[in-house]
């Protein structure tokens, strides 16, 4: 009777370890990954790194040279603007910026429409930079994209969007952003949905392998979505939490009457 007793406490004990661990190998990254992995990214990095400028995107467009006189026609008045939900208006100018149109074009001062769209933000640079040379004595041209952002989701730690700052991030980076996963979030399964043409990509990503290096998704895009799914352990412990410690709690209770009796 008493090993019996023991048999059903070892058994609820391993029921609540088994809910709650997670072990370190389900939890690494790029464990597969090499020295000479490096130079799988480093073949497509060119290619793949700068995001592409899309219909939608908001640019901020800035041309300057020695004579700032003879560009000011080319640049965007500064304005000031009030906060949402504010009506005074902000003291620190700010840039107005270009929005791309469905067309992929923008109407730009003096120069007029010019097509971006399917450029990379340094690409965008020498195409203004080459229309302006044939008005302008060696313009200056920088490009910034003002609304570029992604979202990310599940099981991490800080879910919300992430602002694209420098025009270029990758994956590994998005996550860190977001506070890294949790304990609990798929390593090897991770999805990634992705606007392109109009139409959405979706792809599912391993963290834990080097081939992540060489992914057409590992640079993100603007509005890319990535949600981090919740594995076996917290699927049980999220959904079945209340029956699993009510039945733990029974057994206990259980256990602890027969042992009571038996003494007795």
């Amino acid at each position: 009777m008493h090993k019996t007793i023991q048999h059903l406490l070892v058994l609820c004990l391993m029921a609540v370890a088994g809910v709650s661990c997670v072990t370190q190998k389900q939890m690494t990254y790029l464990s597969n990954a090499q020295p000479d992995s490096a130079d799988s990214i480093n073949a497509v990095f060119k290619s793949q790194s700068e995001i592409v400028i899309r219909s939608g995107d908001a640019l901020n467009i800035f041309v300057s040279a020695l004579d700032q006189e003879a560009v000011t026609p080319y640049n965007l008045p500064m304005v000031v603007f009030a906060k949402p939900g504010e009506q005074q208006l902000s003291t620190t100018p700010a840039m107005q910026y270009y929005i791309v149109d469905d067309e992929g074009n923008i109407d730009f001062p003096v120069l007029g429409k010019l097509h971006v769209a399917g450029l990379r933000r340094n690409e965008v640079e020498d195409y203004v930079k080459k229309e302006l040379e044939r008005q302008v004595l060696n313009p200056m041209v920088h490009v910034n994209l003002v609304n570029a952002k992604i979202s990310v989701m599940g099981e991490v730690a800080k879910p919300g969007q992430i602002p694209l700052t420098s025009g270029r991030m990758t994956i590994l980076e998005a996550l860190a952003a977001a506070g890294d996963l949790t304990p609990y979030g798929k390593r090897d399964n991770v999805l990634l949905t992705r606007e392109v043409d109009g139409k959405i990509e979706i792809a599912r990503l391993n963290l834990r392998s080097a081939d992540l290096y060489t992914s057409p998704y590992y640079f993100v895009q603007q509005n890319d979505v990535i949600y981090v799914s919740p594995n076996k352990v917290r699927a049980i412990s999220s959904t079945n939490s209340g029956i699993w410690l009510s039945m733990i709690s029974t057994a206990l209770s259980a256990a602890t009457v027969i042992v009571t009796v038996v003494r007795k």
